[in-house]
């Protein structure tokens, strides 16, 4: 063994006490923090030969790398629609790494158990039935890819053909239908094969982006054939939701799979105040939902449903004399397009496990309640403008006098200290997004966020170029 490795293993309980010692003296202070420190990157340093330990590598980060680092998990980054690390999901991702299982055979299966398990609690926080199975994957973008992967074979069994077997040409061309859809579905379409342009956007209703359900079917009637549509429940700017029953309702006159993205919408479901938002959810063909927002676990989880998880298996099987069979319960190595499949779940166990129903309802709430704080605030700047109802936990506006995009990136840049939020535009106006996701979140910080606005809308614009 290298000697650095043989001293690190020797110290291993001691270095990683330092690490801990670390990591809660950066919690701690994580209130303080400058938000987005205004710091360039350092200059790049050349691969170590020997190496210098765990112990200097530490020390390292921490005078070379940490001080440039966001407080991401912090209470006042509102970029992204970013929640943080609850505790037990704290602890759950570096049990998760001490483990380090692959958790994707049944040859080695206690972690795609837990996985199955941790799925069908978060099956029943979000009101869905037992129709519905679901997988762990990276992020939304990779649910709402697998969503579509699986809409994709529901075409061909329409049609005839497999794509999984005979390639995306042999559906002809396709039609996916949004009001609103996020970036990450165009994405996945390229991904897939289908292609950005088969996307065709519906019109949404009158200052809203739900989509004109009138409108879809009229979409629906004019294509060709057996199509695709992605419902939102929960937009990116203004956290709108589209009538998901009557969108549902519309099968009975059309043929197509309906996949909703409800990446953070479906949050919704926990709050008696606002579960009507996502009415209908359990009669989508397919759903994402995204993790490392509104769960409060790290980054790099979400959770895709469907109910063909048949067609899922048919698109994503491996076929490897070392991997468990197809079988009737798939093993998760044949459910999504990753063969090493980290167990994500464990984080997302430890933070429902430790806080239930009730406390993620609690942060649901909270959350909505200081978004609510917030639009109000920003109603009272004549200096700023609203530019749509709060309606969840995202609140979208712009400068009054000067929507311009300079100016909002000026405004941005001022904040960053005490808030990030991150550039949008909104029905063609520049803007600016805060989303309140994050556990730590109170009305404390809504009042400091809204003391470093006034500041920023009373300084002096600066001059644009």
């Amino acid at each position: 063994m290298h000697p650095r490795l043989a001293t690190d293993l020797a110290d291993l309980p001691g270095l990683l006490d330092t690490t801990r010692q670390h990591a809660a003296a950066l919690l701690d202070g994580l209130a303080d923090r400058p938000v987005v420190p205004d710091r360039p990157a350092p200059e790049a340093a050349p691969l170590p030969g020997d190496g210098a330990g765990l112990r200097a590598a530490l020390r390292q980060f921490a005078d070379r790398w940490e001080p440039g680092l966001s407080a991401s998990a912090g209470p006042r980054y509102l970029g992204f629609v970013t929640g943080g690390s609850t505790p037990a999901a704290l602890a759950g991702d570096w049990l998760t790494a001490t483990f380090d299982q692959n958790s994707n055979s049944s040859l080695d299966a206690t972690g795609q158990h837990l996985e199955r398990e941790t799925v069908g609690w978060l099956r029943d926080l979000f009101g869905l039935s037992d129709a519905h199975q679901g997988t762990f994957v990276s992020g939304a973008t990779m649910s709402n890819t697998v969503g579509l992967a699986i809409a994709r074979e529901w075409l061909g069994e329409r049609l005839g053909v497999s794509p999984a077997e005979d390639g995306a040409a042999a559906l002809g061309p396709v039609r996916v239908l949004s009001g609103s859809p996020h970036s990450s579905v165009a994405k996945g379409l390229s991904v897939l094969g289908l292609g950005r342009r088969s996307l065709v956007t519906v019109a949404t209703l009158p200052g809203r982006e739900a989509v004109d359900v009138a409108a879809l079917e009229q979409a629906l009637r004019e294509a060709p054939g057996p199509c695709v549509v992605v419902a939102n429940a929960g937009t990116v700017n203004t956290v709108d939701f589209d009538d998901l029953r009557a969108i549902a309702a519309l099968r009975e006159r059309h043929d197509f799979w309906l996949h909703v993205d409800a990446a953070f919408g479906a949050f919704a479901a926990l709050s008696p105040d606002h579960a009507g938002l996502v009415e209908g959810l359990d009669l989508a063909d397919s759903v994402c939902v995204d993790l490392h927002k509104w769960l409060n676990v790290p980054y790099d989880s979400a959770v895709q449903f469907t109910r063909r998880r048949d067609l899922q298996a048919r698109v994503f099987q491996n076929a490897a004399a070392y991997l468990g069979p197809l079988g009737d319960v798939p093993d998760l190595v044949h459910l999504t397009p990753e063969n090493s499949h980290r167990l994500r779940a464990l984080a997302a166990w430890f933070t429902l496990a430790a806080y239930g129903r009730d406390g993620h309802r609690e942060i649901v709430e909270r959350s909505v309640r200081c978004a609510r704080l917030l639009g109000e605030a920003v109603e009272r700047m004549p200096e700023l403008r609203l530019l749509a109802t709060v309606r969840l936990n995202v609140v979208c506006f712009t400068s009054a006098e000067n929507p311009s995009a300079a100016r909002l990136a000026a405004l941005g840049r001022a904040l960053a200290e005490d808030v990030f939020l991150t550039p949008t535009v909104y029905a063609g106006v520049p803007a600016l997004r805060a989303a309140f996701s994050n556990w730590r979140t109170g009305e404390a910080d809504v009042r400091r966020i809204v003391a470093a606005l006034e500041r920023a809308v009373a300084a002096p614009a600066p001059a644009e170029d």
